[in-house]
């Protein structure tokens, strides 16, 4: 929960920059108090009036071109303070004043500051200027010859850079807008719950009281002073519906002085709440899981869970309880993790949290996993990382699994990542959960996470399916949306009389819909949704499917062989063509393959000739890379006849011989059969 514990310093700007300065003192001396005691917002407003008390050219501030050893004296000194002050700008995260004072630092070209250009580039990063970042990466990356945590980084924030130029130009997926009403009133506000279709649940920092600025007129204590802080995390309820949400107030559940709680979840029946609740000692921060309990109306005094959930000495937070009741998900440093906080989850009995697994190396990382969102219907994980390459900071990845495998994480792209954090996912409706949502985002503020509505774009994908015989809608006909990329089924539908299927999709991806129904051969058409970039739906062409029945042949009309031979006339491939996207279409289907003749030549030549064509066609097949298993070449000579060879008065009939030199194929009973029957010609 970074972020959080210093928002409500910058309520008392007023009380900093209102000090008179009445009295000559040690601003530097001041600045480093307040620096070592971690309060790097006042450290920043002291090293600022620090630099106003140097003598110092101009052309020696930017870019420092003396060569050499480093300065001495005032100038270096000078120095120290500018590297302090980027440092205190950067870890209150006001990355835009610390990239001012970076470039500064990076300008002097001092060896005692061999980490500024990592900085600086990390605070370009955050700044949304990948490019600029990128240099100074790849510079720092061939200057930097320490074995260190930030050369071990470095990589990943190259890949970060190359990642957030190549997703510039790409189609948003969500819409997103900071919530309306007074829910972003104040100190950090984060970690939205839907309690009911018109509560939503979050954390806030802010003060029901806040201290009116001081003017302070002796001069500053050398040692920071005591901060009795009114900004106190707490969880508040507001009321409203869409984006707007007002009437914030405290959720009536008791509390303990000295803990902030908040980021909760809340059960399927809404009468039991895991909450977080912590506290930060000399800058450590100390975390760990509550229960309360719901009864006619009044919560419980929350009780910590075991330790099947938390672990003396390490810190459990971020709790997530399933739709189903079956899991609940937290993010902890304990034992057995893969390095910073990572996703752990306990199997749920009776209400009772199961010793806790740590979910593996196919979702965590060395560095930070948190804030974990599950759908359970559609056994996708939402959570947030700094470990994996996105766009910086923490950024929303998603993954699909069962809690026994995972796929390999997805960043979810922008608008819902940002080159700051982006945390706590939520859905507005678990019926719909990526439809509509909340997220935490510092995206728009120098200090504080605020909540954010999202909205994903709606695009349609629609098309007709028709019997190829008879053109008319085929109802009862499945069709199947799959993501070709992904290699995953998105939704399945049963046609209506109509015959139109309808589909909603993301624009850049690409698709497979796949249409069937008994005694049909299934078919397939690719596409990808690049023209939904311009468009908000697409018409798919229409599909017709061909009715066959068991053992029934079907005719392939086209099909020509050289004169007295069996070699394969191009023409003929063309048509083959069809029959093998057919087979790929269909990939349980096993086919004879036959051939045929008229009834000029002897019996014995007839029936050579059409075994040898037979087995040209299906050559030809198994080239294309249709399985010989699924193909059997059989000839039938000219024992089939399908027109009179000769008219009635004997005569020679010249189209019913053109109809009997044929090549058909029919769909077998059983692959089992085919199998065997088709193990025994091959031995021919």
């Amino acid at each position: 929960m970074k972020k959080i514990t210093l928002c409500w310093l910058v309520v008392f700007a007023g009380m900093i920059n209102s000090i008179q300065a009445q009295y000559v003192y040690d601003f530097k001396h001041t600045a480093d108090v307040f620096y070592n005691s971690r309060d790097y917002y006042s450290a920043a407003q002291y090293y600022n009036k620090a630099l106003g008390t140097f003598k110092i050219k101009p052309e020696q501030v930017l870019p420092y071109t003396v060569g050499g050893a480093p300065p001495s004296g005032k100038l270096k000194d000078y120095q120290q303070v500018v590297a302090r002050l980027a440092e205190s700008y950067r870890l209150f995260y006001d990355y835009g004043n610390a990239e001012t004072w970076y470039s500064q630092l990076v300008g002097f070209n001092n060896p005692a500051f061999p980490q500024a250009r990592y900085w600086y580039a990390v605070c370009l990063r955050f700044n949304g200027k990948y490019q600029q970042a990128l240099d100074e990466f790849n510079k720092f990356k061939q200057s930097y010859t320490a074995a260190d945590e930030l050369s071990v980084r470095t990589p990943l924030e190259i890949a970060c850079c190359e990642f957030a130029l190549s997703e510039a130009n790409k189609q948003p997926r969500f819409t997103i807008v900071k919530t309306a009403g007074n829910v972003n009133e104040g100190g950090a506000n984060y970690a939205p719950v839907i309690l009911d279709a018109n509560t939503l649940l979050f954390t806030s920092s802010r003060s029901e009281n806040p201290p009116l600025p001081t003017t302070v007129k002796q001069p500053a204590p050398k040692k920071q002073p005591k901060k009795g802080t009114p900004y106190v995390n707490d969880l508040y309820t507001a009321s409203g519906s869409d984006n707007t949400f007002d009437n914030s107030q405290k959720l009536k559940i008791p509390a303990t002085k000295g803990l902030d709680q908040g980021v909760s979840a809340i059960t399927p029946d809404g009468n039991s709440l895991y909450i977080t609740r912590w506290s930060v000692k000399d800058g450590v921060k100390q975390s760990a899981i509550y229960f309360s309990s719901r009864q006619n109306g009044v919560w419980s005094e929350p009780k910590i869970l075991g330790d099947n959930v938390n672990v003396a000495g390490y810190n459990s937070m971020q709790p997530y309880i399933t739709a189903d009741g079956k899991y609940l998900l937290f993010s902890s440093n304990r034992p057995g993790g893969m390095g910073k906080n990572d996703l752990w989850y306990c199997i749920m009995t009776n209400g009772t949290p199961g010793g806790a697994r740590n979910m593996g190396t196919a979702i965590n990382t060395k560095d930070e996993e948190q804030a974990p969102f599950y759908d359970a219907e559609k056994n996708l994980l939402v959570f947030s990382t700094d470990g994996r390459v996105g766009l910086g900071g923490l950024d929303f990845f998603q993954s699909e699994g069962d809690f026994g495998t995972w796929s390999t994480p997805v960043n979810m792209g922008k608008p819902l990542n940002s080159p700051k954090d982006d945390i706590y996912y939520t859905a507005l409706d678990n019926t719909h959960p990526f439809a509509a949502g909340f997220i935490s985002s510092d995206r728009e503020s120098i200090c504080c996470l605020e909540v954010f509505n999202i909205n994903r774009i709606r695009k349609i994908a629609s098309g007709l399916i028709v019997d190829c015989d008879t053109h008319q809608p085929l109802q009862g006909a499945t069709v199947t949306l799959l993501d070709t990329v992904r290699r995953k089924t998105i939704r399945k539908m049963t046609l209506d009389a109509t015959g139109r299927y309808t589909f909603e999709v993301d624009p850049q991806r690409y698709y497979k819909i796949v249409a069937e129904k008994d005694n049909y051969f299934t078919k397939a058409i690719y596409f990808n949704t690049d023209s939904l970039v311009r468009i908000d739906s697409m018409d798919n062409p229409t599909l017709c499917l061909k009715h066959y029945e068991i053992e029934k042949p079907i005719v392939l009309n086209n099909i020509y062989y050289d004169f007295g031979k069996a070699t394969l006339r191009p023409e003929s491939k063309i048509v083959l063509d069809t029959v093998v996207d057919m087979l790929n279409d269909n990939p349980k289907l096993t086919i004879e393959m036959s051939a045929h003749t008229d009834s000029v030549g002897s019996v014995k030549f007839n029936d050579k000739l059409s075994q040898e064509r037979a087995q040209s066609c299906v050559d030809y097949l198994i080239s294309r890379g249709v399985s010989p298993e699924r193909l059997i070449a059989k000839g039938y000579g000219k024992s089939k006849p399908i027109a009179p060879n000769s008219l009635p008065n004997h005569k020679d009939n010249p189209e019913g011989r053109q109809m009997n030199r044929r090549t058909e194929f029919k769909v077998l009973k059983r692959q089992v059969q085919v199998k065997v029957e088709d193990d025994g010609n091959s031995s021919q």
